[in-house]
């Protein structure tokens, strides 16, 4: 039967976080049938206490939004929301980091997150999970509390079958094991430290993201991007994803005319600036837009000014002032929650010791309304205006002299440097290190300049090849210096056994001889028979006897090629590495003696990494790929 939770995600559009949060504790839980009011009131406080950060933040596609939930079914009452964070992955683990400051801040507050794949916390520290941990054994076990990561774990003895479920919990059931048994559901040091290290640069990065560029727009834009900056998102997005359809409603242009454009400054964040300002785009004559010579010194904020233009005109352009859903706001002071919510600004020192009515204040309660907005959805009996109405909303009620706004374009600060946007080879070698939680091995000893083992290839790829894996797929050895993984001689002899039918008894040892586990068909020996043999087991013996056999035939068959001296073997005492295969007279038998050295399965195996690492000339590819992903870095190739 399919869960709740899985029920409600399979309903998400792609690109989607989801968020909830339960109350824990307390005798007042049990026995308070409708805990509306006080989640309601909960939703206040916790709101109020995220305004500093998230007050004039600009969400790429939707913003972090709380709403009280009854319960239904075995999901309690809980306050949360549903966000689609589209191409800007940040906003998403920003998420994750209010809901680890709000568990933290509110200790009475059990916290899940999850999105499109399921627990992406658990995918994150993947290399740190037990293997009993997996999507289907996950469901309902991780949770943060108290601002650590929790997994509620499985039993592992019969003495905790008194505690926790054999199956899947409930949530019901994980509140309970997270009040009562918190220290024994606490995830370890290194999955918590993977969670960490990923939310580590907020609340830095909130203003580290943010890009501040001259842009040439109309004076409608400015005003409007002065009143409400968080427009900017839909209006890059509109002219992000623009059709011809779209590009037609801008021929010509109604509202943004492009003889009213001034310079500002537009604040963006720095995945919408990048969207915006690597994308080309030469403007149709008809619009009335021209760009000056690339050469120009404002050439850039002629572009941006621009492609703004067009994005805020095609949201626009799909509603008009008399169409039936174009509806007045109501006013915010109306909402119930807005008194709490001003209360609990208040508290959290929101407003900076500003004096009430100022201009400073005036701006601070304007980015808090329009936070409020964003971040407490209720109910409503009419659909919330789109973008493109309430820009349409903002033009009607704004006053603004064009005079005055091209006297503040001439004297703006300072626009930020984008260089940011230019990335070497080794900063992207860097980033993807820090992002994989971990340092490549041997990468300090390449910067300290030492020498390369390449011991350390031969053994991990001996490793990897070794490792008996499940059906789930190869596992990646971490690294040598984590001990190189072994040989699961019982594993394989099992599964040879369960192929051919044959007892354990029926194998010689030499068939399974460790050193040379690689050539097992080649051992010459034969298998014990004893009298009394079923003929299913003389059928399996005689089995193995003809694949013996079939190996030796392709030998010889191989023997008359070329492939053979495509590898380097093992020298003999004499010094040659020569394939000695003398040919008899054809007899009765016609069978050939012939002598095959040993390949140096060592040699080659670095031999022929080598040479494919050599052809990727530094790009992806097989070999780096596979090296890198068991922690082994080459260095760049130096020969001429």
């Amino acid at each position: 039967m399919e869960s709740l939770v899985d029920e409600r995600r399979r309903d998400w559009p792609q690109d989607t976080v989801g968020y909830r949060l339960y109350e824990i504790g307390g005798e007042a839980l049990q026995s308070d049938p409708d805990p509306r009011a006080r989640l309601e009131q909960q939703l206040e406080k916790i709101v109020g206490s995220l305004a500093p950060l998230c007050a004039g933040y600009i969400w790429h596609n939707e913003a972090f939004r709380l709403q009280y939930t009854p319960a239904r079914g075995d999901v309690p009452a809980h306050v949360g929301g549903v966000t689609n964070f589209g191409d800007n992955v940040d906003d998403e683990w920003l998420i994750v980091y209010l809901i680890q400051q709000i568990t933290k801040e509110f200790p009475n507050l059990v916290a899940s997150v999850d999105d499109n794949d399921g627990d992406f916390l658990l995918i994150e520290a993947a290399e740190h999970l037990p293997k009993w941990l997996n999507p289907d054994t996950s469901e309902n076990r991780v949770y943060f509390y108290r601002g650590e990561l929790h997994i509620i774990p499985i039993p592992q003895n019969p003495g905790e079958l008194s505690w926790l479920p054999v199956s899947n919990p409930t949530i019901s059931q994980a509140l309970s094991l997270l009040n009562t048994h918190s220290d024994k559901c606490l995830a370890v040091e290194s999955i918590r430290k993977a969670i960490r290290r990923r939310i580590q640069s907020y609340p830095e990065k909130i203003y580290a993201d943010r890009h501040r560029a001259y842009c040439y727009v109309p004076a409608g834009i400015a005003a409007v991007l002065k009143r409400r900056p968080d427009l900017l998102a839909p209006a890059v997005q509109a002219f992000y994803l623009r059709d011809p359809v779209d590009l037609r409603a801008c021929r010509p242009f109604k509202l943004f005319l492009p003889e009213t454009r001034v310079m500002t400054l537009v604040t963006f964040t720095k995945c919408l600036y990048a969207q915006l300002q690597q994308q080309r785009f030469t403007p149709d004559r008809r619009t009335g837009y021209t760009l000056p010579a690339q050469t120009d010194q404002h050439f850039k904020a002629h572009a941006l000014g621009t492609k703004l233009a067009h994005g805020f005109e095609i949201l626009c352009s799909k509603y008009s002032q008399h169409s039936p859903s174009f509806k007045t706001q109501s006013n915010i002071s109306s909402d119930p929650l807005w008194e709490g919510f001003i209360s609990s600004l208040k508290k959290n020192d929101y407003f900076r010791g500003e004096l009430e009515g100022s201009a400073r204040y005036k701006d601070l309660l304007q980015m808090a309304e329009i936070y409020f907005q964003h971040s407490v959805s209720r109910p409503t009996s009419s659909p919330a205006l789109s973008p493109g109405q309430q820009i349409l909303q903002l033009l009607q009620s704004l006053s603004y002299s064009v005079e005055e706004l091209q006297k503040e374009g001439d004297n703006l600060p300072p626009e930020d440097d984008d260089g940011w946007l230019d990335i070497s080879p080794e900063e992207l070698d860097q980033m993807l290190e820090e992002a994989s939680g971990r340092k490549l091995l041997n990468s300090a000893r390449l910067e300290e300049g030492l020498d390369y083992d390449l011991n350390d290839v031969t053994k991990t790829m001996k490793a990897f090849v070794s490792k008996v894996s499940s059906h789930e797929g190869a596992e990646i050895p971490r690294s040598s210096a984590t001990g190189q993984v072994e040989f699961d001689m019982n594993s394989f002899t099992g599964a040879l056994e369960r192929i051919l039918g044959v007892e354990s008894d029926e194998l010689d040892s030499d068939d399974l001889d460790e050193e040379e586990d690689y050539d097992l068909l080649h051992c010459d020996t034969e298998s014990d028979t004893q009298e009394g043999k079923s003929e299913e087991d003389m059928s399996a013996t005689e089995t193995l006897e003809n694949i013996r056999d079939y190996m030796k035939q392709m030998d010889q068959e191989l023997a008359r090629t070329q492939i053979g001296k495509s590898f380097t073997k093992i020298t003999d005492k004499g010094g040659s590495d020569e394939l000695d295969v003398s040919e008899e007279a054809e007899g009765e038998s016609g069978e050939e003696d012939f002598k095959v050295l040993p390949v140096d399965v060592d040699l080659n195996l670095v031999e022929n990494l080598l040479e494919s690492y050599s052809s990727q000339a530094g790009l992806a590819g097989p070999a780096s790929n596979i090296l890198q992903s068991m922690g082994i870095r080459l260095p760049d190739n130096q020969d001429k």
